[in-house]
């Protein structure tokens, strides 16, 4: 089975920048879907930004221009770089890998979550 192992989460002032890391197991990495979502308490997780196994990116309106995912196949790992931190921007954060390749019924493997707070 694939686990996701993240880090980097922790308390920022608003305009800070951090990184998010999120590593991965299993020896076909370069056929997964990566994604980063977040959720705050009480609500609904919400998708944040997307890369595919090609290098495409999508990112959720409220983080474009902020916010870049990016990928290192030979390391396992996908990142999540972000700039300009808003008190918004608050959530627990989790990595999601999605895994088709080979499979007639595509499944999806979350990390635990790493908390991010922005202080005003």
């Amino acid at each position: 089975q694939v686990q996701l192992v993240e880090s980097g989460g922790r308390s920022v002032q608003a305009g800070d920048s951090l990184r998010l890391s999120c590593a991965a197991s299993g020896r076909t990495f370069t056929t997964y879907i990566m994604a980063w979502y977040r959720q705050a308490p009480g609500k609904q997780r919400e998708l944040v930004a997307v890369i595919t196994t090609g290098g495409s990116t999508n990112y959720a309106d409220s983080v474009k221009g902020r916010f870049t995912i990016s990928r290192d196949n030979a390391k396992n790992t996908v990142y999540l770089q972000m700039n300009s931190l808003k008190p918004k921007d608050t959530a627990v954060y989790y990595c999601n890998a999605f895994i088709h390749s080979g499979l007639t019924v595509p499944r999806a493997y979350w990390g635990q979550g790493t908390q991010i707070t922005v202080s005003s």
